[in-house]
């Protein structure tokens, strides 16, 4: 007891907070368990005084060892760009930078040009410490590099050459209002989608028979500098289901002696020029005549097939109309001769292309005429521009595809017409690298139809 009254004496809170917590869960089998530590308040406290020398003023970072971080940015240019506007995008503040892109005669190849991928090595404080910019300016391969960096001595700049390298992509969409539309939302480059329509263009007429639900996949090339991609490639395989009609192709080009096939568009442009594109069974897709006398873009690409405005009724008409702005380039679907070019009637300018076995294409309409009677014109040629000459409401252009003088659907023609088929020797190679094609489209379309899950 004489303990129990001096531990009493000598912690009343302690022990009064351990009797509460007894009474209080008593009743549930629960407790509380209190501490018997000293009370803060009764231990001694002791005040400790010690010099501290101050850090000399002139001190350098490096001493303090406080390390100076860098900034990494890049920006495509812009036609508008001067040396200040393409800075600030890059969130560069160096008024000696800026100063040096507008006088140096080969940093000045940055300004006034769009789409210029342009990396830039910045400090903590945003001084310029060093600056890329990679663009393509031939087909042979190769990228130019802009670098610009900060010496002892102020800025200097230098050109260099690297080689391009060559990145396959997936993709694959759905038609819902348009090609582009479509290779927009699946962020397919518009030189890519190009390739795509003209690929098939001897099945499908890409102005008039798209529909709604049409589905593609393709597989193509990236080219890239430095791991930037710079421009496009060509489609290496690709697959169109139109309606109820499924088309596919890969690029294939046949072995040369002693050598390989080439496979992608990095390759010299001598070896490019012999491969073409094959349906997977080894069909080739160069046909005698294309199925649209113009090339498919996005300018064109949201017209359609439309009735003759004046008289209103395809039987007088005997031709398609193709809605496209004037100077729209025409081209001739087919090898053959020029038997007419110049003014005739309601065609206002025209021109017929006689492509032998009693086979003739006009195109009436046009703004301007580069062929002339009795020239010789090969397929996709050049030959005139749309306009609205002649009984036109508007500019478009006038086509008819006639044999033995009576207009055809050039689509049948075109699909009907002649096609070349792999050779035996290349056969076994080209079988295997089908095999893959199918792999690789088969992959391409399941990332659309992962993302619409």
């Amino acid at each position: 007891m004489t303990l129990a009254r001096q531990t009493l004496k000598q912690h009343p809170k302690r022990i009064t907070a351990a009797i509460a917590a007894l009474m209080l869960g008593g009743g549930g089998g629960a407790f509380a368990v209190a501490s018997f530590a000293p009370d803060a308040s009764d231990l001694p406290v002791r005040q400790v005084l010690e010099s501290v020398q101050a850090l000399p003023a002139n001190l350098a970072s490096d001493d303090l060892n406080i390390e100076q971080f860098k900034l990494f940015r890049t920006e495509l240019t812009r036609s508008s760009d001067t040396a200040d506007t393409l800075l600030k995008r890059l969130g560069v503040d160096d008024a000696a930078a800026a100063t040096f892109l507008r006088t140096d005669s080969s940093a000045r190849l940055l300004l006034g040009r769009s789409g210029r991928s342009v990396t830039t090595e910045t400090s903590d404080t945003n001084s310029l410490l060093k600056l890329s910019a990679r663009w393509t300016a031939d087909t042979d391969g190769n990228f130019n590099r802009l670098v610009i960096e900060k010496t002892p001595q102020g800025f200097q700049s230098r050109i260099e050459t690297a080689p391009l390298t060559a990145t396959s992509r997936l993709a694959s969409g759905t038609i819902q209002t348009s090609l582009f539309a479509a290779t927009d939302d699946a962020r397919i480059p518009d030189a890519i989608a190009t390739q795509l329509a003209e690929i098939f263009s001897s099945n499908i007429d890409f102005h008039r028979s798209l529909r709604k639900g049409d589905r593609f996949s393709i597989v193509y090339e990236t080219l890239e500098g430095d791991g930037e991609p710079l421009r496009s490639g060509r489609v290496l395989s690709a697959e169109f289901v139109n309606g109820d009609k499924t088309f596919q192709a890969m690029w294939f080009q046949e072995p040369v002696a002693g050598g390989t096939p080439i496979a992608d568009a990095s390759h010299a442009k001598d070896s490019r020029s012999k491969g073409g594109y094959f349906t997977l069974d080894g069909q080739s897709l160069r046909r005698s005549f294309l199925a649209s006398p113009m090339e498919f873009s996005r300018v064109t690409s949201g017209f359609k097939m439309r009735f003759h405005p004046i008289l209103q009724t395809w039987k007088a008409h005997l031709g398609i109309d193709y809605a496209a702005p004037t100077g729209t380039p025409v081209r001739s679907i087919g090898d053959g001769v020029v038997q007419f070019a110049g003014v005739q009637n309601g065609f206002g300018n025209v021109i017929y292309v006689d492509h032998g076995n009693n086979r003739l294409t006009v195109y009436g309409h046009l703004s301007r005429i580069n062929v002339r009677k009795g020239e010789h014109v090969g397929q996709s040629q050049n030959i005139g521009a749309v306009g609205a000459t002649g009984w036109a409401t508007g500019p478009h252009l006038h086509f008819e595809f006639r044999i033995n003088g009576k207009p055809t659907d050039p689509m049948t023609v075109a699909r009907q017409s002649e096609a070349v088929a792999i050779t035996a020797s290349a056969k076994p190679l080209f079988t295997r690298l089908a095999s893959a094609a199918r792999v690789q489209l088969s992959a391409a379309a399941s990332i659309q139809q992962s993302s619409a899950q």
